[in-house]
């Protein structure tokens, strides 16, 4: 698990429905083939994912896309010409960046997209699990 920690002035412009915000959420990766597993806690600070806690508990809350190397601002320009808002956005570490948008009416669930740089390593995680064996 890592905690990720994003806020305007170490991450770009982190934004709740366009309003610059500060939060930390805490977050768990997992892959299975091609597939990769995000487990998210809020710690602090307003966000979609304490939003979506409050109004349903536990569960699902999104489904990301990588959109296959396409710019991530012409991701974002495509999503928001087809009627879907930006509802948060930022970087992690500067350098990961990610957006959600309001696609739970017409879908039933939030999209994202998010962009790795092609040179991107996952920082050493605060722990395991389970816990590495010597």
């Amino acid at each position: 698990m890592a905690r990720l920690q994003v806020q305007p002035r170490k991450h770009g412009k982190p934004d709740l429905q366009g309003e610059a915000v500060s939060f930390e959420l805490t977050v768990c990766f997992a892959q299975s083939g091609n597939m990769v597993w995000e487990l998210m806690e809020p710690v602090s600070g307003p966000t979609i994912f304490a939003d979506f806690l409050k109004a349903h508990g536990e569960g699902i809350h999104h489904v990301a896309y990588d959109c296959n190397n396409i710019p991530f601002e012409e991701r974002i320009a495509e999503f928001e010409r087809r009627g879907f808002k930006k509802i948060q956005s930022g970087s992690w570490m500067g350098r990961n960046h990610f957006a959600f948008f309001a696609t739970e009416e017409d879908t039933t669930t939030c999209f994202e997209t998010y962009a790795f740089p092609d040179d991107w390593d996952y920082p050493e995680p605060d722990s395991w699990y389970p816990p590495l064996r010597d």
